[in-house]
This record gives C-alpha cells, sequence and structure tokens, in this order.
C-alpha cells in the first residue's frame, strides 16, 4: 500500500508560482510512475501532468500546461514535485498526485492504483 500526501497549495495571484510536492510512503515509490490531475469546480478530473518511473525522457503533459508546468521526482526522497509557472485564473482546482505501479506514466485515469487527498490551488485575476 502506498499513501500520497500532497503540499503546497494556496492562494497566488495571475502569473505567479506555486510548486507543488508530493511525498509518498513505502519503498517501492522509485518504480512507480507519478502523475498530477486536477479537478475545478463543477468539471470532471483532468490529466495535467505525469512522468515514469525513471524520470527523463517519460514525461508527458497536458496542452493546456506545456510551458508553463514542470513535473519531476527525487526517487531518494520518496517525492514527486510540480512547479506551475505563470499560473492562470483557469488552473485553479484541487490538484491530485497519482502513482503507477506499472510505472508507464500514462494520461489515462484509471491507470492509476493510489491517489492523494488533494491540495488546492486558486489562482486570482
Amino acid at each position: 500500500q502506498v499513501q500520497l500526501v500532497e503540499s503546497g497549495g494556496g492562494l497566488v495571484q495571475a502569473g505567479g508560482s506555486l510548486r507543488l510536492s508530493c511525498a509518498a510512503s513505502g519503498p517501492t515509490f522509485r518504480t512507480y510512475a507519478m502523475g498530477w490531475f486536477r479537478q475545478a469546480p463543477g468539471r470532471e478530473r483532468e490529466f495535467v501532468a505525469a512522468i515514469s518511473w525513471s524520470g527523463g525522457n517519460s514525461i508527458a503533459y497536458a496542452d493546456s500546461v506545456k510551458g508553463r508546468f514542470t513535473i519531476s521526482r527525487d526517487n531518494a526522497k520518496n517525492t514527486a514535485y510540480l512547479q506551475m509557472n505563470s499560473l492562470r485564473p483557469e488552473d485553479t482546482a484541487v490538484y491530485y498526485c497519482a502513482a503507477d505501479r506499472l510505472g508507464s506514466g500514462v494520461q489515462r485515469e484509471t491507470a492509476y492504483d493510489y491517489w492523494g487527498q488533494g491540495t488546492q490551488v486558486t489562482v486570482s485575476s
């Protein structure tokens, strides 16, 4: 069983930055792909970014965040990150991190086995 705890959310003005962290329990973190998803009020949860177990070239982003968000991981710290720059009001949502045991890092929500509780990000205009 893997437990995921997100942190780093908050209120920021448009154009600002936040860095979300996802701390994972368990010794097998390094074998899992990690993903970030978000859910805005009244909308379905959507993919934001994913990174495979090996990191590096196996990274994917939603078109809406490309060039503004960066996903990374530190396997020594059992932590995944989402650096969010140039934030916009439409980025306002609850952000969730998720772990995929297969390690491939896909955009499909159903591929993920473990989920955090989420952290609120609010971007004011």
